[in-house]
């Protein structure tokens, strides 16, 4: 079903919002404007209906918030240290969006673009974009698209694939952040499993600090099921960015057929697995939420969501030392990224 709102997006013309369905009564809803997740209802064993995404009260709210609330992120994901990389011998300098560094694209990233409806019915909508050589500093004109997919089980799979005419880096993701309970709550109460081994340390603005550290025995060990808040602030890795906000190496190593991750709300009525071809996730506590629009006219406070970013290494571009697939994405290549997130009433 696809509708338009009264009220205008930044380039004066509606939001088009898309509702997808299935027969077990799910039900998601995004809109056009930075291909962005709105809405992600649950129909849970008892006969209710749980609403899985953290989201504003209408469209025109997402205009106003920084957090990226279920946004389509790119062209790079994540941050690049000092806006600047070099390739081939040639050094790119790109809008900075957080001090000096680049995070989720720049100023104006896809998140902030109307996508193309290409197609879309009950089940799946597919979204593209194009991105001009030189769009916030990165090099080639790069086709990207989104197919967002909702399966009979609770599945929904989001792809994003791109193709570009010039060697450039490229890393793109969905910003959705996840309350399974369903109402204003800590997320640190959520039961979180990471089948990660390493995960980056970072400095206080996200960029990393040096190489990849393994989980053992430190608060970033998430290969056992426990609760967010079990060592939460425990560490000096976490405290600099006051909770989680850092990128794990993934054991499925792009398998999409084994779990990446796995979620269940505090009164464990309500379970997330995730799947994704990505090396990376970047688990994220909410941190800085604080004053998010939020349904209802109200906000949001920290650590009332958390997001699961599906994705390569923060600043790979000068990174070539991390042990995944190459970040640059080659002319007569093309990238393709698979994440889905499953959910499942218990």
């Amino acid at each position: 079903m696809l509708n338009e709102t009264t009220g205008a997006a930044p380039d004066g013309l509606p939001f088009r919002l898309i509702t997808l369905r299935n027969d077990a009564g799910m039900v998601v809803t995004l809109m056009d404007w930075g291909a962005t997740l709105l809405s992600a209802r649950v129909p849970l064993n008892d006969g209710s209906v749980r609403e899985a995404l953290l989201g504003c009260a209408t469209p025109e709210h997402y205009i106003e918030q920084t957090a990226y609330l279920g946004a389509s992120i790119g062209r790079y994901a994540n941050r690049i240290a000092k806006s600047q990389f070099t390739l081939n011998g040639q050094t790119w300098t790109l809008t900075p969006s957080q001090g000096e560094n680049q995070l989720h694209g720049g100023k104006e990233g896809f998140d902030k673009r109307r996508w193309r409806i290409e197609r879309q019915n009950d089940s799946e909508a597919l979204l593209s974009l194009t991105s001009q050589d030189g769009d916030q500093g990165f090099p080639g004109n790069l086709n990207a698209s989104v197919l967002y997919r909702l399966g009979e089980d609770n599945r929904l799979a989001i792809e994003y694939r791109a193709t570009t005419d010039k060697p450039c880096p490229v890393n793109l993701t969905n910003h959705a952040y996840f309350n399974l309970d369903g109402e204003q709550s800590d997320v640190r109460n959520h039961t979180l499993q990471l089948l990660a081994d390493d995960y980056l340390p970072v400095d206080a603005m996200g960029i990393p600090t040096g190489g990849l550290k393994s989980v053992a025995q430190t608060s970033f060990d998430f290969r056992q099921p426990k609760t967010v808040a079990a060592d939460f602030l425990s560490e000096e890795d976490q405290r600099v960015v006051n909770g989680y906000d850092h990128a794990f190496l993934l054991q499925a190593q792009g398998d999409i057929s084994k779990p990446a991750a796995q979620v269940w709300s505090a009164d464990k009525k309500l379970q997330m697995a995730v799947y994704t071809t990505a090396p990376a996730l970047q688990f994220y506590s909410g941190n800085f939420l604080e004053g998010t629009p939020a349904r209802g006219n109200a906000t949001y406070g920290a650590w009332q969501g958390l997001a699961l970013e599906s994705e390569l290494l923060p600043d790979s571009p000068n990174r070539p030392d991390f042990p995944q697939p190459d970040c640059v994405l080659q002319p007569g290549d093309e990238y393709v990224s698979l994440t889905e997130y499953h959910f499942i009433p218990a």
